[in-house]
């Protein structure tokens, strides 16, 4: 079983510092495929969210995107100024907003979820299929390992 870093290790051998730097590389080359449509990794997000249809709150947007509200409300204000998303008061609820995909941006989303695509394709041919597919396992196991920890007290612990 491997062991946290040491103290003097450099930062290179720390777990948070790898998933950040692998993060960054995996962005900045989706990124560079995205740009063909001008459209950042965060609106790609806010769209393929969107593009089911069913609407979203804001804060169900912001965490289904992981983007902070001051953040995807700018990012949303600027979406709707170009008429690819637009905002609907909820029936149930009026003091909500739900978040929707316009044609115009059903559309972009499925130009972009085709770069997303290929970007992921590009990654399974140089990183194996099933190297591709055991390192989402993995990445979904740590996700979940955070939750189910964030959930529980630090005294009701047992490691």
């Amino acid at each position: 079983m491997p062991k946290p870093p040491k103290p003097d290790s450099p930062i290179t051998q720390h777990l948070a510092y790898l998933l950040a730097q692998a993060n960054r590389e995996i962005n900045r080359q989706l990124e560079a495929r995205l740009s063909k449509e001008g459209v950042p990794v965060e609106q790609w997000r806010i769209l393929k969210v969107l593009s089911d249809g069913s609407g979203r709150s804001m804060s169900e947007l912001a965490d289904a995107v992981l983007l902070n509200h001051a953040t995807l409300t700018r990012i949303v204000d600027r979406m709707v100024s170009n008429g690819v998303v637009y905002r609907v008061q909820d029936r149930e609820d009026r003091r909500k907003v739900l978040m929707f995909c316009s044609d115009r941006g059903t559309a972009l989303a499925r130009r972009l979820n085709e770069l997303a695509l290929n970007q992921e394709a590009h990654i399974i041919e140089n990183y194996g299929n099933k190297s591709t597919a055991e390192l989402k396992r993995l990445l979904e196991s740590l996700i979940d390992a955070g939750r189910v920890s964030a959930a529980v007290p630090d005294a009701a612990r047992s490691d």
